[in-house]
């Protein structure tokens, strides 16, 4: 599933050659997760003022109007003027002035909605429960700090949860805990403040890195230029289950947590 990185990868690879932009036509798929709210072609004519993101939800800023969009399990986002015909698993063209925005989601569990702004209850109703963007000084310690005080679930599920902190994934919860040499088991509540500084700060430490290596590739994420990630290529400890720790040679475990793979050094995360 694309994750916050991936997703800011995504905006990255083509917010400003579309910004500007004038939409010249919509057509729509297959069904996606939820409707787009609109007709298509009430669409046409407006602006694109901007691409911005919330969570693993893509803003785009509309003259008028706001476009919501999220790539669930299986989606990808592609940009450009010679875009090949659209094939099956082609649910949604947007096509500009500039180029042709296309949703491309084999599950369908992804979404392009329409809102009126971002205080529409659509939007709202998407938005209003999200945590505190990590890679934005909005990042509170202090809030992160009371957030972690006040629940007694296991750390990682409170970090895949989204509600104190959005964006932290499977993958990079695993990889965020070890950094601050955190039991991915703990009970958030019981973590000392030195070890929730140490996480706060991994936290943003390993999003920022996976943006710059343009996220993690799996199977088959790319930005809307067409490129693979790369930061599976420096885990430490996700899918590395039996090989050695880097740090103390200390061979990775893996467990499940809420049907979720989870890798931990035994060693280095005791806290």
């Amino acid at each position: 599933m694309p994750e916050l990185p991936e997703v800011e990868v995504t905006r990255r690879s083509f917010a400003q050659a579309i910004q500007g932009a004038q939409v010249e036509s919509v057509s729509m798929g297959k069904p996606l997760r939820w409707p787009l709210g609109c007709r298509p072609d009430e669409l046409v004519g407006r602006t694109v003022l901007g691409l911005r993101r919330r969570g693993k939800y893509l803003l785009a800023d509309l003259a008028p109007g706001l476009l919501l969009l999220h790539l669930g399990m299986s989606g990808s986002l592609r940009f450009g003027r010679d875009l090949p015909p659209a094939g099956v698993h082609d649910h949604f063209d947007l096509v500009t002035s500039q180029g042709t925005l296309r949703l491309h989601d084999p599950r369908r569990f992804g979404a392009v909605v329409y809102a009126q702004s971002e205080q529409d209850p659509v939007a709202a109703k998407l938005l209003g429960n999200l945590g505190m963007e990590p890679l934005s000084d909005a990042f509170s310690l202090a809030v992160f700090e009371s957030g972690m005080k006040r629940s007694r679930m296991p750390v990682k599920q409170l970090l895949l949860g989204g509600r104190l902190v959005v964006g932290v994934g499977n993958i990079y919860a695993s990889e965020v805990l070890f950094l601050a040499g955190i039991r991915p088991t703990a009970a958030s509540s019981r973590i000392g403040p030195t070890r929730v500084r140490k996480l706060h700060a991994a936290i943003q430490s390993v999003l920022a890195q996976a943006v710059a290596l343009g996220g993690t590739t799996l199977r088959d994420f790319s930005n809307a230029e067409g490129m693979a990630g790369h930061f599976q290529t420096q885990t430490r400890v996700y899918g590395r289950e039996g090989a050695p720790c880097y740090i103390c040679g200390t061979p990775i475990r893996l467990l499940r947590q809420g049907q979720r793979s989870t890798y931990f050094c035994p060693q280095c995360q005791r806290a």
